[in-house]
Order: C-alpha cells, then sequence, then structure tokens
C-alpha cells in the first residue's frame, strides 16, 4: 500500500504543522532512501557543467537538491546539504584544505529550498525569490565570507567577483528550476511523495 503525504499546502513555513510534518519525513524510510539517493545522484555530477562564458557555467546539482528540499524537507535537507558537501570534497577535493564554513553554506542552501518549497504552491514568484534568497544571501554573502577568511584579499574583492557571477546566472537557473518542476511535481505528487499542486500548473 503506498503511504501518501499530508495534503496540506502551507502559505509559509511560519505554521506549526508546517514543521510537525517536516518532523515527520525524519521517520519516513522511503524519504531517506529516497534523500541517499539524491545526495549520491549531487555528488555524482558536480564535475558535469556547461560554460556559458569566461568563468561562468551551468551546474546541475542545485534542482537536484530544490527537489529534495521540496520533497523531504528542512530536517533532512540540512542532513542532505552537509552528507553533499562532505562526500564531494573527500571525491572532488579540487586540491584545498577543507573548511567547514562551505559546509555550513550547503547546508543552509538546502534548508533555504525547504523554507520555500517544502509543503507549499510552487509559483513562478516563489521560486525567483527563492533563488534571489540562495543566490544572494547564501551564495554569495556567506561564500565571500569563507573566502575572506582563508585568503589575503578582503570581502569586498570576493563579493564583487561573485556577485556579478550569481547575478549573471540567476535567470538561466531560475528557467532550468521553473522547468523541471513543471515536469517533476505531477511526477512525485503521482507518487505520493508531495501534496497535489492545485491544477498541476505553475502560476505566477
Amino acid at each position: 500500500m503506498q503511504k501518501t503525504v499530508p495534503s496540506t499546502l502551507y502559505r509559509s513555513p511560519f505554521h506549526l504543522n508546517y514543521w510537525r510534518d517536516a518532523k515527520a519525513c525524519m521517520k519516513d524510510l522511503r524519504l531517506l532512501v529516497l534523500a541517499a539517493l539524491l545526495v549520491a545522484g549531487r555528488v555524482a555530477i558536480t564535475s558535469f557543467y556547461i560554460m556559458v562564458g569566461e568563468n561562468l557555467k551551468i551546474s546541475f546539482g542545485f534542482f537536484l537538491n530544490a527537489l529534495g528540499s521540496l520533497i523531504y524537507g528542512p530536517f533532512i535537507g540540512l542532513l542532505t546539504g552537509f552528507a553533499t558537501d562532505i562526500l564531494g570534497f573527500l571525491l572532488h577535493p579540487m586540491g584545498g584544505a577543507f573548511f567547514p564554513g562551505y559546509t555550513l553554506t550547503a547546508m543552509l542552501g538546502s534548508f533555504v529550498y525547504a523554507l520555500f518549497f517544502f509543503r507549499a504552491r510552487i509559483t513562478v514568484r516563489r521560486i525567483v525569490l527563492c533563488k534571489l534568497t540562495v543566490n544572494l544571501l547564501v551564495n554569495v554573502g556567506l561564500n565571500c565570507l569563507w573566502s575572506a577568511m582563508l585568503y589575503s584579499k578582503g570581502y569586498f574583492y570576493y563579493l564583487a567577483k561573485s556577485l556579478t557571477k550569481n547575478l549573471l546566472m540567476l535567470p538561466i537557473e531560475i528557467l532550468i528550476l521553473l522547468v523541471f518542476f513543471r515536469v517533476m511535481l505531477p511526477v512525485v505528487s503521482g507518487m505520493g511523495l508531495t501534496p497535489p499542486q492545485p491544477d498541476n500548473k505553475i502560476p505566477f
């Protein structure tokens, strides 16, 4: 018998039942197995990307991260962010030393995706706001701080470079995520992994 999730969609994460649902996900074996598979998938595709300009590339792990966080929520999302960063470093160290700040960035990225998407009605506006938050506050804000702590140049040097890159990539990543969700939302809903979206559409 297929296990189904609660059908409630919340307007925001500031609702007690949202966090009860997120806690319940941590006891669901299906979701734990799915989380492990998505972690493996994100680590496996780390080295695959499309160059769209000098120092600009489209990587593919972010939409698996977003989909997973939509399905299993913020608590498992934090764990998958941690696991993905640790495994990614062990398998693809890229010549640098391990730094826990980047692990925190990965964890918070998954957490933010869950805050916007878990048990929520997915809209274009929500996708845009989520990617703005992840790209600017998490990727730019935190990673520039870690770079300034690790290397000799100041925070604003890294901020200028990272902000430009993330702003240029933002519309491309939003479009990719929108198309991906339009394909995947009916699938995961049909599998009983998420509540059904109204009319199976993504409105503005």
